[in-house]
């Protein structure tokens, strides 16, 4: 199963890179810029448990962010919490991103068939269960 999962999640992953590639963002960006736009100001950590991520992998996609100008790190109130939170640029970039991500979504939808997209959707909302 792993391997099915893995080559599954690569694909889908290409699918989103491609679609984001000529706004200059890659999948997993927009799904963390998306992150941290719901929560306004979050603190790296609960980003990385929240994205069942470790804290460096987490750490290192928010740096690259940042060097983009798409998101802002600063202290918080404890100085080894580091909060995060979008830049006008990054909010600008993912109202860009929001109606790309839209028809991607649509069109596996109807690729899949709706009723097949749910179960894959209900199926991977139970593995997540495991953690």
């Amino acid at each position: 199963m792993g391997l099915h999962i893995r080559r599954a999640s690569r694909i889908l992953t290409n699918v989103y890179d491609t679609a984001f590639r000529p706004i200059g963002l890659e999948g997993n960006q927009f799904t963390l810029l998306v992150a941290i736009h719901l929560f306004e100001s979050v603190p790296i950590t609960r980003l990385a448990q929240e994205l069942f991520t470790d804290q460096t992998t987490m750490t290192r996609n928010v740096k690259l962010l940042e060097k983009q100008g798409l998101v802002a790190i600063a202290p918080g109130t404890d100085r080894r919490i580091k909060l995060v939170s979008l830049t006008t640029e990054g909010q600008t970039v993912l109202k860009q991103a929001l109606p790309i991500w839209e028809q991607v979504q649509a069109e596996l939808t109807q690729y899949f068939g709706k009723q097949k997209w749910q179960t894959l959707l209900s199926l991977l909302a139970e593995v997540k269960t495991l953690s």
